[in-house]
């Protein structure tokens, strides 16, 4: 197979090459998995089952790549996919309080980090993977596992790279210095406007964009117990270089050298990067598809480091729960099980959205993309988004105090361990 050149990739977009065979998410649904799935299905068990409609919770992102085995499924058993658009941002928290009530769907599509508050409000059941499990790859069934019980079928892993344009800068750095250096040269010789760009939430800053320059300085938020699993007693904001780390957020913030700028939103960050206004725009696999639209010959760089540990981003993953008061729970179970943990699906979804899928075949193809293989190499050596319930009392205090240093309003001797403390005392209640 032919590996496609950075720059040129089709990476995100509806239809993906392999070698000389372009395919698309419909054509690989009737060829492979989708079929097999149907014939194999309990269709007997699933007519005495009563069910005539199972209704999905998706965003709008997503919604178009489940049209196709929605449709099949139905085709094969008679039970239709209901596919309802609800937004992102107020997903979770209805799914938590309709569920209860009887007025929730059968499934929902989200983050595994929505699994333990989840999981503490008894709105999710575990799933049987078997061995099915073995198909995905190990981080992403890690990431749907919540004490010992495993509670969704992943479809996707993200985690976020350096963007480098290849123009402005030919080489890939290692430290975040070098990257400045390279930036201030790319700015002292007229080329580009900005250093380095990373997008800042107005009230929040962006603690998780900011996080791998944060571990690479030995400052997880979190310890890990026997298990390996996030424990919430161990609280590692307070390490001794969190306050080193925050010296370093003011130093690069507003009032220092500006490589961190508390105006640059999102949108700003991505125009102006598109725009070959920087040679840098630390960011995910999300923005990949417009960087290349816009004609920027793109690089995805390792993540530098500010410290003398690793720089570990946080690793996302998305994936299908059913929902723990289903009427429908074996109908949703065979649709889960034997539907969305297709190639099929799992590459139509990579097509819809561009994350890297989590089904290691699907993953092998997509990342004959360059890109793909980079960012699968970055989060190979990342962590996985806390998903305990504890990590809600974190991000306010967490992203408003580096806000704060950025802009050069607090003291990072003081403000920093008062973060600490107030995150604690949260938890403690």
């Amino acid at each position: 197979m032919k590996v496609r050149t950075t720059g040129t990739t089709a990476f995100g977009r509806r239809t993906f090459t392999l070698g000389a065979v372009s395919v698309t998410a419909a054509l690989v649904l009737s060829a492979c998995g989708g079929s097999d799935a149907g014939e194999n299905a309990e269709s007997s068990d699933l007519a005495s089952s009563g069910a005539t409609t199972l209704t999905m919770w998706v965003d709008a992102e997503r919604s178009p790549a489940l049209t196709d085995v929605t449709e099949k499924f139905k085709e094969d058993t008679g039970i239709e996919v209901k596919l309802v658009t609800k937004d992102f941002q107020q997903v979770s928290d209805d799914f938590i309080t309709q569920v209860p009530t009887g007025k929730g769907p059968d499934l929902i599509v989200g983050p595994h980090d929505w699994l333990g508050k989840f999981v503490q409000n008894g709105v999710v059941a575990p799933i049987e993977l078997g061995n099915k499990a073995g198909e995905f790859q190990e981080s992403a069934i890690k990431a749907m596992t919540y004490e010992g019980n495993t509670y969704g079928v992943p479809y996707s892993i993200e985690n976020i790279g350096l963007l480098r344009n290849t123009d402005l800068v030919p080489e890939a750095a290692a430290t975040m210095d070098e990257v400045i250096a390279n930036g201030k040269a790319a700015v002292a010789e007229g080329k580009a406007e900005f250093p380095f760009l990373v997008q800042m939430d107005p009230k929040q800053g962006d603690p998780y964009h900011l996080y791998p320059l944060q571990t690479s300085m030995g400052v997880p938020v979190f310890g890990t117990d026997e298990t390996g699993s996030y424990d919430a007693s161990k609280l590692e904001l307070g390490n001794p270089g969190g306050v080193e780390f925050a010296e370093k957020l003011v130093a690069w913030g507003d009032s220092g050298e500006r490589i961190f700028n508390s105006s640059i939103t999102p949108d700003i960050a991505k125009e102006k990067f598109n725009a070959g206004a920087s040679p840098y725009l630390l960011t995910g696999p999300w923005n990949v598809p417009d960087a290349v639209a816009a004609g920027i010959n793109l690089a995805v760089d390792p993540l530098p480091t500010a410290g003398d540990s690793p720089a570990q981003p946080f690793v996302g993953v998305n994936g299908f729960f059913i929902s723990a008061k289903s009427q429908n729970a074996l109908a949703a179970n065979e649709f889960v099980l034997n539907y969305l943990t297709t190639e099929a699906v799992q590459d139509s979804m990579f097509d819809a959205g561009g994350r890297p899928p989590a089904l290691t075949a699907s993953f092998d193809k997509a990342a004959e993309d360059p890109i793909v293989a980079a960012f699968g190499e970055i989060g190979a050596k990342g962590v996985p988004m806390p998903a305990i319930p504890e990590m809600e009392a974190v991000w306010a205090d967490w992203g408003g105090t580096q806000l704060a240093l950025i802009k050069g309003e607090a003291d990072p001797a003081t403000a920093w361990p008062a973060m600490v403390s107030n995150i604690e005392s949260k938890i403690s209640k």
